[in-house]
Formats: structure tokens, C-alpha cells, sequence
């Protein structure tokens, strides 16, 4: 049986150049169209993989071949020194594995974020797809009989995250640079970027959580802690210091905490944090962590509907 390869969106900024991967032995094929069970099915099966340890890695970068290995869990990552100046934008990259007498070759692609003003970092779940993470038997039976196309994002929340990746933009070909953070596992990395180009999100890095390997992981997907996210979002603040962020994220699990967290560690970085209210009452903690960041001096919306984020971003000259 051939190994397979899967990339990830990577980045890299003016020294260094992160790009990342799993090595399965075996996986299964996601099929956006299959309803119902078998939805249900497909589903499930991306927590059946298995995956390679220890396997040789080739990075083609420039005129050189950089060779690693994939960690416990079938992960790579490279994180490689850039010797000579790159382009902006989005730009691909090459990663090979060598089985038996075969080479197998995946390109992938990574941005290297335009010099300008914001980087914007947002959750998935119930900040822009409509997840029901509070109610968990909801949001089991959602992902399992509800495929691709039938999955919805909040109203207004596209023209809004697309204002954003244009904002203080003359040139349409430059985009602030996206990342979607979550605490769904990289099992689910091909369902987010298929929903994300149906409704014409603004194209991303994804960081997702670490990939599960069993069918009782399945139900465990998205919960447990959270520190990834913050860890992860620390990162992308630190490797590109000079952006301004934007942080979006939704009351229903963690996002508060960790971005008022994160506003105290990097208080001239983060501009404004948006909240999305998911049940039928503003929560009081929120509220509170909302007043607190105010007094930090960064900008912030609390609100039940995209259209409220929309105003509040043209009032604070955002977009």
C-alpha cells in the first residue's frame, strides 16, 4: 500500500519559511456529496487513518533538497531559514516522499503576507460556520448528517471577512494574510478548506488541533483544552510582529479568555477583537473580559449579528 501525503497552507515571513504535513499509511477519500449515513460514514473514516512514523520527508526549497522525518503521530513540519528575499503573496512549495523505487511529489502552497497594516486571526466554529459547539449532541448529529454543501455560515459574515482581507488594499491582488485557528483536529483540514472555498471565505492558514487516530476519538473532536489556540495564536503574533491583528472569534467556548490573554501579552499589537454571541443573552463573563480589553485601549464588538461587525469596523475606520 502507497503512503500518502497530505500538505497544509504554510507562511513564512523576511528569515524563515514554515510549512507542514501528515504521512498516512492509510486514510480515507471524504466525499462532499454523500448524504445522510453515508455522510455519516465519510465522516467517521477521516478518524480511522493511520499513520507513518519516523518516514523520510524531502522539502525542494530553491536549488536545495531539505531532508526530515515525520514526528510520532505521522506529522512534519519544516522550519527552514530563508537565505535570499522572497515575494509576497501566496507561493507554492514541494514535498516528496520516497517509497521503495517511487517518488511521490505534493505541492502545496504558503504566503508570505504583503507589507501593510493587519494580519486577522478567527475561529471556525460559531464564528463564521454554524456549529452548535454548546450543545453537543447538535453539533455531533450536524457534522455527521449534514455534508459540505449543507453546512451554512452566519449572514453577512462573508462580506465582512472579505472587507477585511482587502482592507486598506489599493492593489485587489494583495490580501491581508487569514488564519482560521480552531480546536478541531487535522482531520477535518480537507472538510474546513472545501467549506471555506464554496462560500468564498478569504483563502487561509489553517492551524488546526492534533490529528486523532480512532473512531472514540471522533466523539471527543473540537473539546478538551484549548491552550493549542492560544499557543498557536501567540506564535503567528510573534513570527510577524509588525502587523496589527484582528482577532474574531464567538462566547461559545474559550475564545474570550484567550484573546484577553493574548491583547495582555501584546498590547500595542492587537487592534480589535470581535465576539460573536451565540445563545439568546450576552454572557456577563464576556461582557466583563470586553470592558477589561476596552481599558487595554483595543476596540471591540460583542454582537449577535455579522451586520453589527460590519458597522463597527466602518466606525472604527477597519474597513
Amino acid at each position: 500500500m502507497k503512503p500518502i501525503l497530505q500538505l497544509y497552507r504554510g507562511y513564512a515571513n523576511e528569515e524563515e519559511l514554515i510549512v507542514m504535513g501528515h504521512v498516512f499509511k492509510r486514510t480515507y477519500d471524504y466525499d462532499f456529496q454523500k448524504k445522510n449515513f453515508k455522510n455519516a460514514t465519510s465522516i467517521i473514516n477521516q478518524f480511522r487513518i493511520k499513520t507513518l512514523q519516523n518516514f523520510d520527508i524531502y522539502l525542494k526549497c530553491g536549488t536545495q533538497e531539505i531532508h526530515t522525518k515525520t514526528l510520532d503521530d505521522g506529522y512534519f513540519k519544516f522550519c527552514i531559514p530563508l537565505e535570499k528575499e522572497t515575494s509576497f503573496g501566496w507561493m507554492e512549495y514541494e514535498v516528496s516522499i520516497k517509497d521503495e523505487n517511487e517518488i511521490l511529489t505534493e505541492k502545496g502552497s504558503y504566503i508570505r503576507p504583503h507589507k501593510g497594516k493587519l494580519g486577522i486571526i478567527s475561529d471556525i466554529d460559531d464564528t463564521f460556520l454554524i456549529s452548535h459547539t454548546q450543545n453537543f449532541f447538535k453539533k455531533i448529529y450536524i457534522l455527521l448528517f449534514k455534508n459540505v454543501n449543507d453546512r451554512k455560515v452566519f449572514t453577512d459574515v462573508v462580506p465582512h471577512y472579505q472587507a477585511l482581507s482587502s482592507a486598506g488594499r489599493n492593489n485587489k491582488e494583495e490580501e491581508n494574510a487569514f488564519f482560521y485557528v480552531s480546536s478541531s483536529e487535522w482531520n477535518l483540514y480537507r472538510f474546513i478548506v472545501k467549506f471555506t472555498k464554496i462560500h468564498n471565505l478569504p483563502r487561509a492558514v489553517i492551524l488546526l488541533k492534533d490529528i486523532k487516530r480512532g473512531i472514540t476519538d471522533f466523539f471527543m473532536s473540537g473539546r478538551g483544552n484549548h491552550d493549542h489556540k492560544f499557543d498557536k495564536i501567540k506564535h503567528v503574533l510573534e513570527f510577524y510582529p509588525n502587523l496589527k491583528y484582528v482577532l474574531l472569534g464567538d462566547d461559545s467556548q474559550h475564545d474570550p479568555v484567550l484573546y484577553e490573554r493574548i491583547c495582555k501579552i501584546f498590547p500595542v499589537t492587537v487592534k480589535a477583537v470581535y465576539i460573536r454571541q451565540t445563545g439568546k443573552h450576552q454572557k456577563e463573563a464576556t461582557k466583563k473580559i470586553m470592558k477589561n480589553l476596552e481599558n487595554l485601549e483595543v476596540s471591540v464588538c460583542y454582537y449577535k449579528n455579522s451586520s453589527e461587525a460590519i458597522m463597527h469596523s466602518k466606525s472604527i475606520g477597519l474597513i
